[in-house]
């Protein structure tokens, strides 16, 4: 037997199976759409919050926990 034919079946062989790597098959679109569902519900919650400047002394604390930080006073 040659390595050839030792190999597993790919999708391009024409065995029906779908290739693993997402490059080809029925597994990519319920992913690409879940993604996307995703992607705008969490943008439609969150952009206003992350627009949001982030608080003073929350700064002041990274500031603070970072040894070699330089601090503005």
């Amino acid at each position: 037997m040659d390595e050839e034919s030792k190999k597993a079946p790919s999708a391009e062989s024409g065995s029906g199976m779908a290739n693993p790597t997402g490059k080809r098959g029925r597994k990519v679109a319920p992913d690409a759409a879940f993604d996307l569902w995703l992607q705008r519900g969490l943008h439609a919650m969150y952009d206003g919050v992350a627009q949001e400047p982030v608080p003073e002394e929350w700064l002041n604390l990274i500031a603070a926990s970072m040894p070699n930080a330089e601090r503005k006073d």
